[in-house]
């Protein structure tokens, strides 16, 4: 083990990969199999850091994914490691906020920092770990040495060697496909976004060239005041393309952003007619080169279609071409413009006890399938516009209503109503399913008074 601390930044807003991702449910969190794109960062970090010396930087809506996907795999990280934005400001202030409090706890340090929604070949962390004594004299970051002419990444020009790697001459922006063409000629390298920081040397340089952002982190007396006042910029920007202390690695391992769907129809496994199909019965005729997801219960029978991205999900249907899937996020924009809320919540939910599956609804009645984890309790709470009527399906719960506790079995239901204080736990060990209906004139996430929540939510 190294002495290198780790920081992952995990605020996604989820739009590249709408509708598999949303606003609530980033792509970092995404499984397309046994373990997320998140929780493969965790792994990779504790190659080189304790689970005690990684930190992770993300906003309040994601804390208990952070929290609960690395409990899966069998560990705790210190709440306090837990490091949450009050709103997304690029990556230069996440990353200060990470760095500032690495040193608090545990002095000047060479810091890993790493994206959560990255693929990365676990052995690269080898490479990352053996620039730790370049980390001391240069701001260090990683560029993957190019396998085609990608339009979609930055490039970075190298020249004169130093240790382990080189010097940086020139960070370059995502080019057309013939600039493309001639930097790979020119061997410049993709721009990977990880970078090995040494503390000391990193507030000097974000001193020297974003002074604006040092002074609020300096200045502020809280992480509200300081986000109320910080620029929003990213870390190229501030100072990896003004300093003259910077210095790249080359990493030969395979890297991918997952930027789109056709970054991640590259990566999956595929068919004898390079089709990939996802959670589907697929019936494909003459069809090659598709990405196709469903899980709705479907058979998805494609005819002559070749090169399209169709993604089907409960309340939302995506079907473009592969070359076209950057577009994705022009029609969350378009959502947010017209205040749907399809593109922050899909119709599931997932909260820190478990997770709600919408299946029915109107602006009088809703329907939730609602699974409660074991050991875990929603909040306290009351509703001032509607009535429930729980039916449970699966495991055991444990009511609270008007303060009386009860028990109830799969088939057994119970009424609250409105006004009535209640609780919903689950006492058993295998994950407790109830349905439930909702009645009311308001019948949204609004109408929630808590009480007491064991999860510390307003």
């Amino acid at each position: 083990m190294t002495g290198i601390k780790s920081i992952i930044l995990a605020g996604g807003s989820g739009t590249r990969l709408w509708p598999l991702s949303r606003e609530m449910y980033p792509k970092q969190f995404l499984k397309f199999g046994d373990t997320s794109l998140f929780q493969e960062t965790v792994l990779r970090c504790l190659e080189i850091s304790n689970i005690s010396e990684i930190f992770v930087v993300t906003n309040e809506a994601q804390k208990f994914f952070v929290i609960g996907q690395i409990m899966e795999m069998g560990y705790t990280i210190p709440p306090e490691n837990v490091l949450i934005e009050p709103e997304g400001k690029n990556t230069l202030p996440a990353i200060f906020f990470g760095m500032r409090e690495i040193e608090k706890k545990f002095g000047r340090s060479v810091v890993g920092v790493f994206s959560s929604d990255h693929v990365l070949d676990r052995t690269a962390m080898q490479t990352i770990s053996s620039a730790e004594g370049l980390a001391s004299d240069y701001l260090v970051t990683f560029g993957v040495v190019p396998s085609f002419p990608h339009t979609g990444y930055g490039y970075i020009k190298t020249s004169e060697i130093c240790g382990p790697g080189y010097r940086v001459s020139e960070f370059r922006e995502k080019p057309d496909l013939e600039t493309a063409k001639k930097y790979i000629q020119e061997g410049c390298l993709w721009n990977s976004g990880m970078f090995l920081l040494d503390t000391q040397l990193f507030f000097e340089e974000v001193k020297k060239h974003a002074p604006s952002v040092f002074a609020c982190f300096e200045n502020g007396k809280d992480i509200n005041e300081i986000y109320a006042c910080v620029d929003n910029i990213s870390i190229d920007y501030g100072i990896m393309e003004k300093s003259d202390r910077v210095a790249v690695v080359k990493l030969e391992q395979k890297w991918s952003d997952l930027g789109n769907f056709a970054a991640i129809y590259d990566e999956l496994e595929k068919d004898p007619a390079g089709n990939v199909v996802l959670g589907c019965d697929p019936l494909l005729l003459s069809s090659d080169g598709n990405l196709v997801y469903s899980k709705c219960g479907k058979i998805v029978s494609l005819i002559d279609i070749k090169d399209m991205v169709v993604v089907d999900t409960s309340d939302a249907l995506l079907i473009c071409p592969k070359s076209s899937s950057q577009k994705v996020k022009d029609v969350v924009t378009t959502l947010k413009d017209r205040k749907d809320e399809r593109a922050e919540i899909g119709q599931t939910v997932y909260r820190p006890w478990g997770s709600y599956t919408v299946l029915e609804a109107s602006a009088g009645h809703k329907i939730k399938n609602i699974t409660v984890l074991p050991n875990h309790k929603l909040s306290l709470q009351l509703h001032y516009h509607r009535s429930e009527h729980w039916v449970v399906v699966k495991g055991m719960a444990c009511v609270e209503v008007g303060g009386q506790q009860s028990f109830l079995r799969p088939g057994e239901s119970t009424f609250i109503r409105a006004g009535e204080k209640h609780r919903l736990s689950n006492p058993g060990k295998v994950p407790l399913e109830i349905i439930e209906v909702q009645l009311g004139e308001l019948v949204d996430e609004e109408d929630i008074v808590r009480f007491d929540d064991v999860y510390g939510r307003k």
